[in-house]
């Protein structure tokens, strides 16, 4: 069934892409590949290189961090995830986490300071995002911090693996981090595209500009929301 379902996934990003309602985005270097998370909040990791002493940061993790857990496990990483959603922050204090699992209360944008994020439209959701979307219920205020603000005060010059799931907000610390000259080993985005209010030409520049500072794909998710990145050398293909 999860076949069938990805061959469907396919075949409408391709008619998409093809009426000018989207884009094709092909996977650019092959890597070895494993497959982390529940359905739903699963993401792409090239395996190697991983080990306890990488430096892990999952932006955006909602209720769900079956990826998170499954990377600490997997290989002993110490994994730093950051969510500023009062849901969310509830959510985590009531489970029982390994001590590599830190979390911080505040979110990744590209300033510091507060910024006003939307609620979704059902109550049953729990993602919040900066984009003007909307919503029956009020935006309200919360904490964020440039990439770099965070990295200096947690004492890290780089980031082996960075997964970021921001609703949004994916483009402007993209931004903020290329500007930067952060260094990132592989970089995991939803994009989101889909949404009326962003449009796919935000995707395809983000994506250029990654590819011209040496990001390649190694793994595009078949509604090709999510890719999985690579810090390559210029020029590969």
């Amino acid at each position: 069934m999860k076949a069938l379902r990805h061959s469907r996934q396919y075949v409408r990003r391709a008619f998409r892409a093809i009426g000018g309602g989207g884009f094709w985005q092909r996977t650019q270097i092959r890597c070895a590949r494993l497959h982390l998370g529940n359905e739903g909040a699963r993401w792409c990791i090239c395996p190697d290189n991983l080990s306890a002493s990488s430096i892990v940061y999952s932006l955006g993790v909602g209720e769900d961090i079956s990826f998170d857990l499954e990377l600490i496990r997997r290989f002993r990483v110490q994994l730093h995830a950051f969510d500023p959603t009062p849901r969310s922050i509830e959510w985590i204090g009531r489970q029982t986490l390994p001590r590599q699992f830190v979390f911080h209360e505040h979110g990744v944008a590209d300033f510091n300071g507060y910024r006003k994020f939307v609620p979704p439209r059902n109550p049953a959701h729990i993602s919040h995002t900066i984009v003007q979307r909307d919503s029956p219920w009020p935006a309200i205020e919360l904490p964020v911090r440039r990439l770099a603000t965070t990295m200096q005060n947690l004492g890290h010059d780089r980031i082996d693996l960075l997964k970021m799931d921001v609703e949004g907000a994916e483009y402007g610390v993209l931004d903020d981090l290329l500007a930067g000259g952060i260094r990132v080993g592989q970089l995991l985005v939803e994009f989101h595209h889909r949404w009326p209010e962003v449009g796919v030409e935000k995707t395809k520049r983000a994506i250029r500009d990654l590819n011209r500072a040496g990001y390649r794909t190694f793994y595009v998710s078949p509604t090709g929301e999510e890719c999985s990145f690579w810090k390559a050398c210029a020029g590969a293909e």
